[in-house]
Parts: structure tokens; C-alpha cells; sequence
């Protein structure tokens, strides 16, 4: 396999697990996956979660396929896919735990509009503690802020835990 068709492969990977990682969380972790993904909605009283275990499931298909590519003679595509997801992997973990979650200490302030949006969004998808009514399922790509504040006026704020104020703002000049 050449090495810009590896390369293409990979980005285009990248790329599709941002939609692969929505479906997930909105139709699984929302759904019958909540008995793991509850402990994510919820004041965390340690280092770990229960939905931590996510990381470990959506780790397996990537070790695979890279195991498969590189050392069983399957198809070298499926190393670049592997890569992909795994790249992905660490992109979250550097947005979801890291910067938006602060689970590693970090003195990092968003400065840029696209930055304050998906940490915003974000955070208005964790305003909602219960299964049905969160908004914003992305990682990368998310709605509009205000559209968002919009659609949980819409369904009367059910499950919309009490707000100091500071999840639903992402610049501190709005407080």
C-alpha cells in the first residue's frame, strides 16, 4: 500500500469516527448502554468511572486491526483503519478528559471560537443528569451554542440539573 493511500485512509478514518463516535453516544450510551455511561453524568467521587470502561470497548477493534495489518497478513489497510481509530482515541481523551473534564491538570484556556463552542456544547450536553433530553452528542463538531440552550428550553429543561450558571457559559464576560 502506498504510503499517501495509508495516509488518506487514516485521515478518512479520523474523519468518520466522529460520526461513528455520535451514533454510539447518542443511540448506545443514551440508550442501552446508560447503565455505564450514568456514571459519566454524575459528580465523579474518584479518578475513575464506571463509563471509563467505553475507552477500554472502543480500544479493542483498533488493537486488532493493527495487530491484523502488522503481524497476521491481513489486509495493510486495516493497520491505517486501526491507527485511525486510535488516533481518534487520543483526540478525545485530549478534548473530553483533559480539557473539557480537567481529569489531568492542565493550565489550558480556549481562545479560540471554535474551541469555546465544543467545550460549551459539551458542557450543555452534561446539564442534563438523565438518559433522555441531553442535546449535543459530538465530540468535534457540535451545534451552535444558543441552539442548543434553545432546543432544552423547548423540552422544559427535564432533567436539567440546577444550574450555578457556569456550564451554560463559555466566556466568562457572559456571567
Amino acid at each position: 500500500m502506498s504510503w499517501w493511500a495509508a495516509l488518506l485512509l487514516f485521515l478518512v478514518t479520523v474523519a468518520l469516527m466522529e460520526g461513528f463516535a455520535y451514533v454510539m453516544h447518542r443511540w448506545v450510551m443514551h440508550g442501552p448502554g446508560w447503565f455505564l455511561h450514568a456514571s459519566h453524568h454524575r459528580a465523579r467521587p474518584g479518578n475513575w468511572e464506571l463509563n471509563d470502561l467505553y475507552a477500554a470497548i472502543f480500544a479493542v477493534p483498533s488493537f486488532v486491526m493493527i495487530l491484523g495489518g502488522v503481524q497476521l497478513g491481513w489486509w495493510p489497510g486495516f493497520t491505517w483503519i486501526g491507527a485511525g481509530i486510535a488516533a481518534y482515541g487520543a483526540i478525545y481523551f485530549g478534548f473530553h478528559d483533559v480539557i473539557v473534564h480537567k481529569r489531568l491538570p492542565t493550565r489550558y484556556l480556549p481562545k479560540s471560537a471554535y474551541m469555546k463552542r465544543i467545550i460549551q456544547a459539551h458542557r450543555l450536553h452534561h446539564v442534563v443528569e438523565t438518559k433522555h433530553g441531553t442535546v449535543s452528542f459530538g465530540f468535534l463538531v457540535a451545534p451552535r451554542p444558543e441552539s442548543l440552550k434553545a432546543e432544552l428550553k423547548r423540552r422544559g429543561r427535564a432533567g436539567v440539573r440546577r444550574s450555578t450558571g457556569a456550564e451554560l457559559v463559555s466566556d466568562p464576560a457572559e456571567r
